[in-house]
């Protein structure tokens, strides 16, 4: 049960997504979804990411930590293992 009750939010997360700049990058066995924010800034992701939560309030962390340096360079990735309303809230933030 326990994968169907992430697969139903990830699904949801994403298509809440759909709509946005974000490019979605495959989220399999995980509850973390992954973007490509390239066509919204040119911040680095450290930067992106703490935008995004000083100035838009929707966490994010910057893929580039769990990489070598050059690695990676605009991905940064949400949580999706939230309330409902906690997910509504930062869709409706990141649009």
């Amino acid at each position: 049960d326990l994968a169907a009750f992430y697969q139903k939010k990830r699904d949801y997360f994403r298509a809440g997504l759909s709509g946005t700049r974000f490019k979605l990058l495959p989220s399999d066995g995980t509850y973390f979804q992954c973007v490509d924010y390239s066509a919204i800034s040119d911040m680095s992701e450290a930067d992106f990411s703490m935008w995004l939560t000083r100035e838009i309030g929707v966490a994010a962390i910057p893929v580039s930590a769990f990489y070598a340096q050059g690695a990676v360079k605009t991905v940064v990735r949400f949580c999706f293992a939230k309330h409902d309303t906690t997910l509504d809230k930062a869709l409706e933030r990141l649009a």
